[in-house]
């Protein structure tokens, strides 16, 4: 049997809100139940959005929760040099093409699937080649037409044509930076990963990857896409939003355990007791996480 091998994957753009802080626990308590590894990758692709000091704090915020993870941080900046080989595979297999098409012409962003990815069908304007001269271009993938299917482990059957959903994507940027798709995918083949638990809105990004991992004759992970934290308004927890960091509560007297227990109370695991990590190892199994989201009140404190 194949051991249990998860991760966590989060791009250091700011402070850890608690939506992160939550799959990053079930991640882990998945893994360590099974008595396997769970790795930390920072994806930082984003040179412009992405700091240091957020990677530091990443760091402490897991340690400060007792979430502790095997063998070296993984960094993606560090490794280009790996998308480029896969980029060679792709293309030697005649399943990319150049774009010259820009974000304002397509209204898509082309890397971070957390500013709106998905985005209108690419109408497959630049197939034939270039459209423009002297512009930069980025890199797409040939998507391939027809059903594209998993079974989500908390969700069951999912199926999409992403030929129709959104058409061609980009797996390497204009500006020469391997794209999310691409990088993720690459990352987690290379790591060995064979379990990702990450939020609902990375759901329909998967099948994508499925279709990069088949092209690149590597196995895919299994997927368990997590219920979202929504706010007291019911909009989804984000980044920008400094009242619900991990970094905010712990500032605030709030303690690890304390924390932990509200976090195994929202996944539909506890009573919301304070907990450590580890008390929450035995027992645990994906079946009993909750499949909807959690409406996190502002009285954490």
């Amino acid at each position: 049997m194949t051991r249990v091998r998860g991760r966590f994957a989060p791009s250091p753009t700011g402070l850890m809100h608690l939506g992160n802080a939550r799959s990053a626990l079930l991640g882990w308590l998945h893994a360590r139940a099974a008595g396997g590894e769970f790795h930390l990758r920072i994806e930082d692709l984003d040179a412009g959005r992405c700091k240091p000091e957020y990677v530091d704090a990443l760091k402490r915020d897991l340690e400060w929760l007792g979430l502790d993870w095997d063998g070296p941080v993984l960094v993606q900046s560090e490794r280009a040099l790996l998308y480029r080989e896969a980029l060679g595979v792709l293309d030697a297999k005649g399943l990319t093409f150049f774009c010259t098409c820009s974000r304002a012409d397509l209204a898509r962003a082309a890397s971070a699937p957390h500013e709106g990815e998905d985005g209108p069908l690419y109408p497959g304007t630049c197939r034939q080649g270039p459209t423009k001269a002297r512009h930069p271009a980025s890199v797409r993938f040939r998507a391939q037409g027809g059903p594209t299917s998993f079974v989500d482990l908390l969700h069951g059957p999912y199926t999409q044509d992403v030929a129709r959903a959104v058409g061609d994507f980009v797996i390497r940027r204009a500006d020469g930076i391997a794209a999310y798709q691409l990088a993720v995918v690459v990352d987690d083949a290379q790591s060995g990963i064979t379990h990702v638990l990450r939020g609902d809105d990375l759901l329909s990004s998967t099948p994508r990857q499925l279709q990069l991992y088949a092209a690149l004759e590597q196995p895919a992970p299994q997927f368990a896409h997590l219920p979202l934290l929504l706010d007291e308004h019911g909009k989804r927890m984000a980044k920008r939003d400094g009242s619900s960091t991990v970094a905010y509560f712990r500032e605030r007297g709030l303690g690890p355990e304390r924390l932990l227990g509200l976090m195994a109370k929202w996944s539909g695991l506890t009573d919301g007791a304070p907990i450590t990590a580890r008390e929450l190892v035995p027992g645990f199994s994906l079946g009993r996480v909750s499949r909807e989201p959690a409406v996190v009140r502002d009285s954490l404190t």
